[in-house]
């Protein structure tokens, strides 16, 4: 008989426990996709005659609250937010309530996506609790959609807002009260409905509220409006509310110096039309005004001055008064510049120069602009006063070098200084790098038009302005994923134009294509375009 030793049965043995082991595998079952249930609300949902400042909620299963403070909406809006508990895992909600109720109303708390079960955080979506002081709910409701006077996307949470027209009531009641009833698109939906209404007349406004005071703030807040009053009920009325951050009136801010020759001066609102006067004493200064780059600021130049102070008089047709600053021994600014591109010059661009300080006065016998070949290129210039930008337009030819020569004097600043020798080459690609697009336009109902090329954030692109034509050119592109948006230019100002609030005025109509292009170089495109405007 063989023999087989100890050691090699327990080996086996093992193997063959391992082996079993792996058999099967032990899981937990299937997922849980089931969201919690309401078993029981004190009071009842929906209830007639409250009195009481207390609601408890009962489900099913443990549950969680996530961003209420986000998610929840209570309409008619409370002054002292409820109190809603507790934080953690439970399997009942309390919403206390501390603000004092008002009579014969209906009031909504709207959780959104707030409640949760606790393991699988499965929603309990738009779970709403309702009830009136008065002895019946009112149960009217409104709807419609949101979206951006300009841009593509819109923005998230935008606060929607229903003001009872009354005696009491005048367009001013957004910078001071809360509304009436309100809802919120919360993080996702671009349409929105309140409901628990009362009959009666109303003003619609929309807004995206960034202090959450549901308090209109011009500097800050976005706002959109429905232009008449509504009635409610508006059988199959579905109101389209477009947001604009309005441009703020115009303010002067106090002014500080800069420099030795410079003080920068904040404002708010546009500055164009605005009027600035220094003075030493009772001499008024020479100045120059010009913007300071990528800052609500301005920047004013002056003749350095011997002084301890020196005043500035801001007007505008809103505005006007008069700053004092001090002025000290400080350094002032010197002349230098800088030129782009420097490199590759895309067809539709130009070149330009921007100088540290205000230029004056140029001599374009000091300036030459030369081929690859040394030939002379014909130029003409253009100065952007308010940005400090020399800019330069020429025929541009495809796989080109160019070469740009300033001698000294040919450019004088503010001050008398000129500039030194100032060399810059660049150059052009193939033609074939870019792409072409025709775009015909059709249901034009107005002219003149901004024809812009965006990117998905709004970025343009490219842009063309059309006093007449129907058909818009853009020729040698850089080809890339874009949209095409166009703008009615009521006021012929080259630039799209929000609304206004209190004027009633909407912004300027902007119009989208529905689908976005992408071009590859060396492509002709043609699109058609329909214009259809949006429904009110």
């Amino acid at each position: 008989m063989l023999k087989i030793p100890y050691k090699y049965i327990l080996i086996l043995l093992a193997i063959f426990v391992v082996g079993c082991a792996k058999r099967g595998n032990i899981t937990g079952g299937l997922t849980d996709t089931i969201p919690p249930v309401l078993q029981q609300s004190i009071p009842k949902n929906f209830s007639t005659e409250f009195k009481g400042n207390e609601v408890r909620l009962v489900f099913d299963e443990y549950v969680k609250l996530k961003d209420v403070n986000k998610q929840l909406i209570v309409s008619p809006p409370m002054n002292t937010p409820p109190n809603i508990t507790p934080t953690n895992a439970s399997k009942y909600i309390t919403i206390k309530i501390k603000d004092t109720l008002q009579p014969d109303t209906t009031y909504s708390f709207n959780f959104g996506q707030s409640i949760q079960d606790n393991n699988e955080g499965n929603i309990y979506p738009q779970f709403k609790y309702v009830f009136s002081t008065g002895n019946y709910i009112d149960s009217l409701s409104v709807s419609g959609r949101i979206s951006d006077a300009l841009e593509k996307n819109v923005a998230n949470f935008v606060t929607v807002m229903l003001y009872e027209v009354n005696e009491k009531f005048t367009d001013s009641i957004v910078y001071k009260e809360k509304p009436r009833y309100v809802t919120n698109t919360l993080d996702s939906a671009k349409t929105w409905q309140i409901d628990n209404i009362k009959a009666g007349k109303y003003m619609l406004v929309a807004m995206k509220d960034y202090n959450n005071n549901f308090i209109f703030d011009t500097k800050k807040d976005q706002i959109g409006f429905y232009k008449e009053h509504i009635t409610i009920p508006s059988e199959g009325t579905n109101y389209n509310l477009q947001l604009f951050n309005e441009v703020p009136v115009f303010k002067g801010l106090k002014p500080a110096q800069a420099s030795g020759n410079r003080a920068t001066v904040g404002y708010e609102g546009k500055p164009d039309k605005a009027k600035f006067t220094l003075k030493n004493g009772n001499e008024v200064m020479p100045t120059i005004v010009t913007k300071l780059p990528e800052k609500d600021s301005l920047q004013l130049w002056f003749q350095p001055v011997k002084a301890d102070s020196l005043s500035l008089e801001i007007e505008n047709e809103n505005f006007k008064k008069e700053f004092n600053f001090k002025i000290k021994n400080q350094k002032k600014d010197s002349l230098s510049f800088n030129a782009k591109p420097l490199g590759t010059l895309h067809f539709r661009d130009k070149f330009e120069i921007t100088s540290s300080i205000p230029l004056t006065k140029f001599d374009t016998t000091k300036i030459t602009l030369r081929n690859k070949d040394s030939i002379i290129v014909p130029y003409t210039t253009q100065y952007d006063a308010f940005n400090q930008k020399l800019k330069f337009n020429f025929r541009k030819e495809p796989l080109e070098k160019y070469t740009m020569l300033l001698m000294p004097g040919a450019l004088t600043d503010f001050y008398e200084a000129q500039n030194d020798t100032l060399n810059y080459k660049f150059g052009t690609k193939d033609l074939s790098d870019y792409a072409n697009l025709t775009l015909k336009l059709e249901n034009v109902k107005k002219f003149p038009i901004i024809v812009e090329l965006t990117d998905e954030k709004g970025t343009v692109l490219e842009s063309e302005y059309s006093t007449d034509s129907n058909t818009i050119l853009f020729n040698a592109f850089q080809p890339k994923k874009f949209y095409i948006r166009i703008i009615y230019d009521d006021n012929g100002n080259g630039k799209w134009d929000p609304g206004n609030y209190l004027e009633k005025r909407q912004g300027e109509e902007v119009l989208y294509f529905p689908k976005e292009i992408e071009v590859k170089p060396n492509w002709d495109w043609e699109e058609i375009f329909i214009l259809t405007p949006a429904s009110p």
